[in-house]
């Protein structure tokens, strides 16, 4: 049975984008004014996600951020989506978790990559001498999970903070490996359609047909992640969608920026490869009015039978970004309160 939007909820992305210009301090404090935009409106979780050696992304230390959005809001979520679990011990992580999860009782979410977040020299760099592995990534998940668990005065290495504490984790991916993985361990999945569309409906099926019932969830639970840039009119959100474009170009040409201004003409700042590149990542990408954008909404939610949507916006003026997300959240199922 197909879902409508009223019946699902929907949450927020942030990287922590760092505009043309500003620095990271405006940039965390433009996140909190989202943020709490996104509360009153009844977005149920504000994740971040972790980058690292990016002039444009400024959420390197997530569980940092995570602390400071949960400290300025009081009902929403909030979360990573994700940590990459391969730059970190998972004690580590548990450890951060926990103490975020003990400040702010029923409101942390932990979200787990095994991408790197960033190039080889970088990731080479955040590891050190720690043998953290994509191989051993099944393994470490479990461990921090043992972590979280109840108290076992018996376990050599407790999270303290951290046991006890049973912080919800989620498997990320924009593959269908973590698919695989979330449902043989039972976790919810959310998958990476705003950056990586092609293997959204093969990753959702493969998720659901092999999911294991157990205690902490009895049924597949999965979010996708798609773009979406809604303005007063759909002129307007075209305009304002430059900005994300551009963004986009810098992954496909390896010359991030920090986010630009909006521009008039697109086809003055971009090749016909550039677009055709760009334009492939944006299959989920819904741009336009609020009727248009919750047309294509709609028909995405048909189509692919997500529990839930995780938004990001890419807006150069926070004052747009946050009228865009406040222009779709009567669509979904309010959440957070």
């Amino acid at each position: 049975m197909s879902k409508q939007l009223s019946e699902i909820p929907v949450s927020v992305l942030d990287l922590a984008t760092i505009l043309e210009g500003e620095t990271p301090s405006d940039s965390f404090a433009k996140s909190l004014a989202v943020a709490q935009h996104a509360e009153r409106a009844g977005y149920t979780r504000y994740w971040f996600a972790e980058h690292h050696n990016m002039e444009n992304i400024a959420s390197s230390a997530t569980s940092v951020l995570v602390g400071y959005i949960a400290g300025g809001t009081s009902t929403m979520r909030v979360g990573s989506g994700g940590i990459m679990l391969p730059n970190h011990a998972p004690l580590i992580i548990a450890e951060q978790f926990g103490t975020l999860a003990s400040l702010y009782p029923g409101r942390i979410d932990l979200g787990l990559g095994r991408a790197p977040g960033t190039d080889q020299i970088t990731s080479m760099a955040l590891r050190r001498n720690l043998n953290g592995s994509i191989d051993t990534f099944p393994d470490d998940v479990i461990e921090l999970i043992n972590y979280l668990a109840p108290k076992d005065p018996a376990a050599r290495v407790r999270a303290i903070p951290g046991e006890g504490t049973q912080v919800p984790v989620w498997l990320l991916g924009s593959s269908t490996y973590n698919a695989q993985l979330a449902a043989a361990l039972s976790l919810p999945f959310a998958f990476a359609s705003h950056f990586a569309p092609a293997l959204l409906n093969d990753a959702l099926k493969l998720y659901r047909s092999r999911f294991k019932p157990s205690q902490q969830l009895q049924e597949p639970y999965a979010m996708a992640c798609i773009n979406v840039i809604a303005a007063d009119t759909d002129e307007e959100a075209q305009r304002l969608a430059t900005s994300f474009y551009m963004l986009a170009m810098g992954i496909v040409t390896g010359k991030r920026r920090p986010l630009q201004l909006p521009v008039d003409n697109m086809d003055v700042v971009w090749s016909e490869y550039e677009k055709a590149a760009v334009m492939q990542m944006m299959q989920y990408s819904f741009v336009g009015s609020a009727q248009s954008v919750q047309k294509a909404l709609q028909a995405f939610v048909k189509e692919s039978g997500v529990d839930e949507v995780m938004v990001a916006s890419y807006i150069y003026d926070n004052v747009a970004r946050i009228r865009s997300y406040e222009l779709i959240a009567p669509f979904f199922k309010a959440g957070n309160s």
